[in-house]
């Protein structure tokens, strides 16, 4: 896989864009006016949107009625001088619908144990946890 990033001002802004050339906005958070997402933000939308991708598919195979879902991504970063890592991420995921709870619940966990590389590739140095709220309720 391979990603390119072209500038597009004098500051930091660039545009990324993948084999599929859909474009994605990078930006340093530091300016006054910001046109993109952060590279550490993306990581937390990339463990976020693979997850999600990972249970909604999982889900429909199991023949299960996602109404809603939303998933809030929250990333703990320690200070390390100049550097602030992550150390921890929870994800809290809401799904609405008819679904039943041991699906969600093994839905979640083969998309974090065993279908979703950007968690896994992170999970050797970051700890990684969820929550599900399924129909308002945290199961």
């Amino acid at each position: 896989m391979k990603v390119i990033l072209n500038r597009i001002d004098d500051n930091y802004l660039f545009d990324a864009k993948g084999p599929n050339d859909v474009s994605v906005l990078v930006d340093n958070k530091q300016n006054n006016v910001v046109n993109g997402a952060s590279p550490m933000e993306l990581i937390l939308m990339a463990v976020g949107g693979c997850n999600a991708i990972d249970i909604i598919s999982i889900l429909k195979k199991q023949r299960q009625e996602v109404k809603s879902y939303k998933i809030e991504v929250v990333g703990k970063r320690k200070d390390t001088g100049d550097a602030k890592p992550f150390e921890a991420i929870h994800l809290s995921i809401f799904l609405e619908g008819d679904i039943a709870e041991a699906k969600a619940k093994r839905a979640a966990e083969l998309s974090f144990e065993k279908y979703c590389s950007v968690s896994i590739t992170l999970s050797g140095c970051v700890a990684i946890t969820y929550d599900i709220i399924l129909n308002g309720i945290k199961i």
